[in-house]
């Protein structure tokens, strides 16, 4: 989690705390920082008006009016069971933290009679999963950071014959499956786009090298597989008239996929 978002959560986790507060070392055992990094923030916090208050004594901490930030959203029974449905079909190393928070958050906003409803609708649904094999977290995060910030990677990718190698890549999606998550790069050993298992990159480091020009990016394709981009989501005039089929811009088909890595 990067300051700006560590920030903004912050004002949330003092807010749903209301009165009770949050003391700097709760915080910094929720947010996997040092308490003087959280002292900082909040200090930040209150110089850009955030209006908090702190009090001493053992139950003192920190707190925050509660109509500082958004107020939560009204979900009804049958949305909040839908969210938990899509949500629970992928537990995704990179967004398996970011998905239960935001869960929690949905749980927390809702009336006790329609979360018991919400509850009650989920528990009739069963999915059927198929377990794959989970990238190193660490190794994940570096993939994904450098997915968004277009940096360049050395990796050691081990192919499906146990063949490893090392290599430069330039990471552009990552594409997350029902047979498991991968990487499409372009791959400066080979001079082409090529897609990578993450559960076989067995090392992953950034490099001084710049990326290159902007190229011009295929979509992950699969042949008998539909992609959808998530990203839709948060354009909803996206999803019309198509909303019946999820996040899927033009539901089209995809034909030969590009190479697997090695």
């Amino acid at each position: 989690m990067n300051r700006t978002d560590r920030m903004y959560a912050l004002v949330e986790e003092l807010r749903a705390a209301g009165g009770r507060g949050r003391t700097a070392r709760q915080l910094a055992a929720h947010f996997e920082v040092n308490v003087r990094t959280i002292e900082r923030d909040l200090s930040a916090l209150g110089q850009a008006g955030v209006p908090l208050a702190s009090k001493q004594g053992r139950s003192g901490g920190y707190t925050v009016d509660r109509s500082m930030s958004l107020p939560p959203l009204n979900f009804t029974p049958s949305e909040a069971a839908a969210v938990a449905v899509a949500l629970s079909r992928s537990e995704h190393v990179l967004f398996k933290r970011d998905a239960r928070s935001a869960l929690q958050k949905i749980v927390a906003a809702m009336p006790e009679r329609a979360l018991q409803e919400a509850r009650a609708t989920a528990e009739k649904v069963r999915l059927l999963v198929l377990a794959t094999p989970d990238p190193d977290a660490e190794i994940a995060e570096t993939l994904w950071r450098a997915v968004r910030d277009n940096d360049v990677l050395h990796v050691h990718y081990k192919d499906v014959g146990g063949i490893e190698t090392e290599r430069e890549i330039e990471p552009q999606h990552v594409v997350v499956g029902p047979n498991g998550s991968y990487l499409t790069a372009w791959c400066r050993l080979r001079g082409e786009e090529r897609v990578f298992r993450m559960d076989r990159i067995t090392r992953a480091e950034p490099t001084p090298a710049p990326a290159q020009a902007p190229r011009v990016i295929a979509e992950p394709v699969a042949d008998g597989h539909e992609t959808k981009l998530p990203a839709a989501a948060l354009r909803p005039e996206y999803l019309l008239p198509n909303t019946d089929i999820g996040l899927s811009l033009g539901g089209d088909r995809v034909g030969a996929a590009r190479q697997l890595g090695g």
